[in-house]
Formats: C-alpha cells, structure tokens, sequence
C-alpha cells in the first residue's frame, strides 16, 4: 500500500468519496437536536358515520375541537395555496435552463477573482500566526507524515510480512482463491492505512496548538491522502495493475494501469474540491462570490469525460468480459456504453448545476459523487454479476447441443436479472440519497414530482421483466429437459429435414410454449397497468374498454373464437404435439409450431401449411408410439420360399443385434410368407416394428441387405418377360438369327396393337 506515497498521481475510486461521505453525515445527524416528544392529537374514528363523529366529539374538550377545527382549516388552505403557486412544467424547466446559464455567467464573470480569494483564505488562516509558528505548523505536518509513514511501514513489515509474503508468492487458481487473496492484500493495505492515520492524528491532536490548526490539517490529510490511499487500496483490489493473474475485471497491463491512475486523479479533484469548501468557508471566504467548486467541479467531471473517452476500448473489453462470441446485442451494448456513460456523467453534473441554480445546496451532501461512482463502476459491477453467475447457476440437464443451448440461455436469464435487480437498487440508493420520497412528493420542489413519476415507472418495469425472465427461464429448463429426456433436438437439421413420421416431444413441451405466451402477454398488461396507475392515470376506463373490446370481438369474430375453443380441446385431447407427422384433409406435414388459434405443418419438401383449429375435421396421426412398416418382394416362379424366409429371419436378427440400428427396433424384421401370385412371379412380404420416424432408415437398410443375400443365394427377382410360342416348333430348337428378329418384330406388334372392338 505504501507503495502509493510515491505515485500521487495514480488513479482514484469512489470508495474514498463513500468513507468520507459517510463520516460527514454521521458528524452532521450527531450534532442535531432531539426532538421533544408532542402531545397526542385528537382524532377522527376510522368510519366517519354520523353517530361517530358525534361520540367522539363529546369526548373531546373545547381545546381540543378547536385544535382539530384549526388543522382541518389550515389543511384547507395549504392545497389552495399549492394549487395557485403551482408552476408549468415547461416553466419551470425554462427557468432552471435560465438558472443555471446565469450561474455559469457569473462563475465566468468572477473567475478573475478566484486566484486572489483563495490566496485571502490562506492568508486569512496564517495571518495571526508568527513565521516561527507558520513553520512550527507545517513542521508538525511533516512530522505526523512521517511518524504516519514510517508506523504503516513498521506494521506492514513487522506485523504483516508473513501474509505480504504469502500474498506475493501466490499462485490462485479459481475465482475463489482469487477473491481470498486478493481480500487478504486489501484488508492488509487498509490496516496499514488505519496505523498511519491513527499515528497522524494522534500527532496532531497532541502537537497542534490550536482547534483551527488541528482540524485544517487533518482536513488536509483526510481529503488529500487519506482518502487517495484508501481509493488505490480498492483499485488494486478491483484492477491488479501489477497482478495480471489477480485481475477481476477483464483488460490487459495498459488498460488496468490506465485506469488506476485516472481513477485516483478523479478521487483527488473530487477531495480537493471538499477541501477547499471547508477550509474557505471556515477561513472567512464567502464561497458565492467566488464560485470555486464551480470550477472544480467542472475540472472534476471534465477529466471523467476525457478518462471515459480514451478509456472506452477498456470498457468494452470488460462488458465483453472475455466472451470470444459475443452476440450482436452483446456487442452493441458494450460499443455504446461509453457513450452512455458519458451521457449520465453529463447529466449528473447538469443536475448539480439545476440544483445550484434553484438553491437547494442542501442536496449537496456528497450525493452527487456517489451517484458519479456508481454510473463509472457500472462495468465493474457487471463484472462481479457474470462472475457470480457462473457459480450460482444451476448445472446442465443433460446432454448434447440442446442442453448446452439451454444451459447458456440459463446463464444469461441470470445475468440480466442480476443487471435489473441492481439497477433497481441503484435507482432505490440515488432516490433515497436525493431526497425523493416516493410516497408524498407534491410539496418536494425540484422537479421531484417528475422524478418520481419515472422511478416509480422503472420500479414497475424492472418487476415486471424479473417475473418475465423468471417465466421464460422456468419455462426454458423445462423444455430443455423434457426434450433432452426423450432424445428429441426439434431444433437439429435432423429434425428439420428429417422423415416422415418422426417421433414428437412430450406433451407437456407442446402446451409449455402455449403457457409461456399467455404469461408473458398477462405480465406485460398488468406491468403496464401498474405503471400507468401509480402515475396517476385511471386505468378503470381501460379495464372497461378492453371488456368491452372483447366482447365486441366475441360477437364479430366467431370463427376466431371457432378456432380458439377447438384448439384448446385438440390440445386437451392430445391429438397432437410439436414435432409429430399428421395428416388433416390432404394436408399433410410435421408440426412446427402450435399457436392459440392454428397450427403449423412441415410438408417433407419444405412447404409451410398453417391449418386453423376449426377448419380440422380429423387428425391422423403417424408419430405416435410405434410404426409398421411391410415390405414386398416379386421373385420367380419356382422359387423356395422357405429359403427366403429363412434369409429375411437371419437379417432380422443381425440388424437386431446392430448397436446402431438395434434400438431403432420395437419388433424384428421377418417373413409374413407368400401374399399372391403376380403374373411376373411370386409376391412375398415381410415386415417390422419401429419407433416413430425410424421406420424409413429401417427399410433402406433391409433393401439394401435383402439384395446383398440374393445375390449370394443365387435368388433373383422377378422381371416382367414377354415369351413368344412358335405353333409346330419342337421344344428346345434354336432359331436362327433372322428367324429371331421376324419373332421379335412379331411380338412388338402384337403388344402395340390396340384391342378389337
């Protein structure tokens, strides 16, 4: 930690401004009075009927009534008084625009005196002073620095050796072991921090002659160093300039470096502006005439901008987060980032310029640098929810591509509630922070009425998309796993190019989608009801509307409804599911997708039908539970059907015991014996038992088998012949080669000739 004394000039954190927010406003609630307790007030009975009201009074006394009379009067006059100072939006936007163009015309007006004020504030302070007591004050300065330096020192090397060493020799190899060491080393540079400044302040309590004295140069110590250090322990903490093998967020040596030295500039402009605010003000220097922390300010939130603008190939790096195929949503939020970043920062120095502008600095308390530190560790704080996703989330169902696509879909759901649900405690924290009271705002000023109209609008939309992802992802595990489970990948070029009558997924993986929209479309409605309730809109009239509306449709479209009924009794009956070959009509076709009102058939050629429920008649469905495939055969007359029949029995039985092809079967290939007669030959037949959709890879096999054995039992099969019979030729005599050709031509003819008749 020590390490830091010597680079000054090496980034910041907010973490610092956070500790010394904090101390303010513990000093600030101590030093308020307590409040007396007040007496109790008369009240009104909760049922204002007319019998109430009349024993109650009776039980009040003339001082009482006349208190109640009193509030309820001036209660009166208050919402008068409100209604007619009541001020236009635009109006009021107007004027702060106008405020705050003014404050910065006589920020630039006054500029030249600045110099000479801040050198009245220090003179004002040293004035009394002789030379041998300026010097004794900076000399016991130097003293408390180096009795503060050299007891951290002593303590990290006396005290803390042992866990440095272990510290600077580890080698973590998990995230956990990372976060453990790294805390260690943390926990040890703010150890080290709390000796040195015990020690300083000791020193200057017991050395510094006058209260003025001590608390100038604590001051000085507290915002000027204390609070840099304490920001370089939590950036080594956060970056690991030095540790590339400790780094939490993802960025390379420059970057990280890059960062850290800018961050700790940004903590000490922001305590240099704390600072001089206190010690001016304390030294008899009126800050309005000035305008100090104008500039200051400005130089502060100017050199955020600059840091987050050459900065910005950095952040992209750690919203990526090392993700080597990040999707093109990814990408655009991590470009744009930056830009957004520079945008916040932007606005929250306008808003400190609004609040100035309307005289409200008692919402100058430090709020605006926490909500500047949460806006720049945004990045870092998307950093920690990826890591901590990657522990919580649950393991993969199964396996395959599937699964492996539904466990990252998993992974993302959590990552994006991750994201809302801190950005609704951000938004909770900032709301608290400034002041803005979501439950009574009309009397607050400032445009707080505007800003809680869009709090209370974010707090609704981000509850509705956490119970929209929360659906979505249930509903997602369990398809995956109920289609992981049967073996079926609807989403595989298999399945989409697959055969006829391919096995379908389960029932409940059918209905899930069904659900999954109903949901998702009553989440959306009611998130956005809720929004437009606590805005103050009346949403009676839409409720009533949307009755109406649906009544209107019921009467009009009766097909629609036709269609809806019908589905949902095809869906309770189970006449089909996603996946499975059906036939309505002459359509025919995989289904694809099922909706509330129609459903979407594959043909095995590539064309779409989408069928409406009530124009289905009957459904035959080829997918469910098994298959039966029967083959045919035409061999010659004269052929030992027995021998085939033990030849279709022996490939039956092979391709049973096939590891590939075996688990296909539900029952084995075998002969069913003769059918007919043909006039080419004798028709055999055989046949299978397979799972849904398999049957057709089955027979291609069996073909291909059936006529490798043939050939190998001397049995061919049956061609169609034509034979010519010569009257009075003796059996078994050769033509001769013309003889031949007149035969031939002779039987073309007669084959060609048309019938008599």
């Amino acid at each position: 930690m020590f390490k830091s004394f010597a680079n000054l000039k090496v980034p910041a954190l907010i973490l610092a401004a956070f500790m010394a927010i904090a101390v303010a406003q513990a000093g600030f609630a101590q030093g308020l009075p307590e409040q007396s307790e007040e007496p109790a007030k008369p009240t009104l009975p909760a049922e204002l009927t007319e019998a109430a009201i009349r024993d109650a009074v009776a039980k009040m006394d003339d001082a009482q009534v006349r208190q109640m009379l009193i509030e309820r009067l001036d209660a009166v006059v208050a919402a008068e008084n409100a209604k007619k100072s009541a001020t236009p939006l635009g109006e009021y936007i107007v004027s702060l625009l106008t405020g705050v163009g003014g404050n910065i015309a006589i920020s630039i007006e006054r500029l030249p005196n600045l110099f000479d004020g801040v050198v009245r504030g220090i003179g004002n302070f040293f004035s009394p002073k002789s030379p041998s007591q300026i010097f004794q004050f900076f000399g016991i300065m130097l003293l408390a620095f180096a009795l503060g330096y050299g007891a951290g020192f002593a303590s990290d090397r006396l005290v803390f050796s042992a866990w440095r060493e272990r510290i600077n020799t580890a080698k973590p190899h998990t995230l956990a072991e990372t976060l453990q060491t790294l805390g260690i080393r943390f926990l040890l540079d703010i150890a080290s921090l709390v000796v040195f400044s015990i020690v300083v302040y000791t020193v200057l309590r017991v050395l510094m002659p006058a209260p003025s004295d001590l608390e100038a140069a604590w001051s000085a110590f507290w915002y000027l160093l204390i609070i840099v250090l304490a920001a370089a322990a939590f950036s080594r903490f956060l970056e690991a300039p030095e540790r590339p093998d400790l780094r939490l967020v993802t960025a390379d040596d420059e970057t990280a470096r890059f960062f850290h030295r800018n961050l700790m500039i940004i903590v000490f402009i922001a305590g240099l502006l704390d600072f001089f605010l206190i010690f001016l003000l304390s030294n008899g220097i009126p800050l309005g005439e000035l305008r100090l922390g104008f500039w200051i300010n400005l130089a502060l939130y100017l050199w955020v901008l600059q840091t987050v603008w050459r900065g910005r190939r950095g952040i992209v790096d750690i919203l990526i987060g090392g993700n080597e195929d990040p999707t093109p949503a990814q990408l655009r939020v991590a470009r744009a980032w930056p830009y957004v970043t520079m945008a916040l920062v932007v606005a929250n120095w306008l808003l400190i310029e609004f609040i100035v502008a309307a005289g409200r600095f008692d919402l100058l308390n430090g709020q605006e640098n926490v909500t500047l530190g949460l806006i720049l560790f945004a990045p870092a704080i998307d950093t920690g929810i990826r890591g901590l996703v990657r522990h919580i989330a649950p393991p993969m169902q199964g396996q395959g591509a599937l699964a492996e696509l539904a466990h990252e879909r998993t992974k993302q759901s959590y990552v994006r509630i991750g994201r809302v649900l801190l950005t609704v405690a951000g938004v909770a924290i900032i709301a608290r922070m400034w002041g803005i009271d979501l439950d009574n705002l009309a009397s607050a000023g400032l445009g707080a009425q505007i800003a809680s109209g869009l709090i209370e609008i974010i707090l609704f939309l981000a509850i509705g998309y956490i119970a929209w992802e929360v659906a979505t992802l249930w509903v997602n595990r369990k398809l995956a796993g109920e289609r992981t489970a049967a073996g079926v990948d609807l989403e595989s070029d298999e399945a989409m190019v697959g055969e006829v009558g391919g096995q379908g997924g389960s029932r409940l993986s059918t209905v899930l989608p069904l659900i999954l929209n109903v949901v998702q479309v009553s989440i959306i409605v009611l998130t956005v009801l809720l929004a437009l309730s606590q805005v103050g809109i009346d949403i009676t009239p839409l409720l009533a509307g949307a009755g109406i509306v649906g009544l209107a449709i019921g009467f009009g479209a009766q097909t629609l409804v036709r269609d809806v009924v019908s589905g949902v009794f095809f869906l309770f009956d189970d006449a089909f599911r996603t996946g499975e070959y059906i036939e309505v009509g002459d359509t025919r076709g995989t289904v694809e997708k099922i909706s509330i009102r129609s459903v979407q058939l594959r043909h095995h050629r590539g064309a779409v039908h989408t069928v409406p429920y009530g124009e289905i008649p009957k459904v035959t469905n080829q997918s469910r539970d098994w298959a039966i495939m029967k083959l045919r055969f035409t061999v010659p007359f004269g052929t030992d059907t027995d021998k085939v029949r033990k030849i279709f029995k022996r490939i039956g039985q092979d391709m049973l015991q096939d590891e590939e092809l075996g688990e296909d079967f539900l029952q084995p290939f075998k002969s069913q014996g003769v059918l007919e007669f043909d006039d080419v030959g004798i028709v055999l037949r055989g046949k299978f038992m397979a799972k849904p959709g398999k049957q057709f890879t089955l027979r291609k096999e069996i073909f291909k088998r059936v006529q490798q054995a043939f050939e190998e039992n001397g049995i061919e099969f049956a061609r169609k012949e034509v034979r010519v019979r010569v009257p009075d030729q003796p059996e078994g005599e050769k033509q001769s080669p013309e003889e031949l050709s007149r035969l031939a031509a002779a039987a073309a003819e007669a084959e060609t000739r048309p019938a008599a008749g």
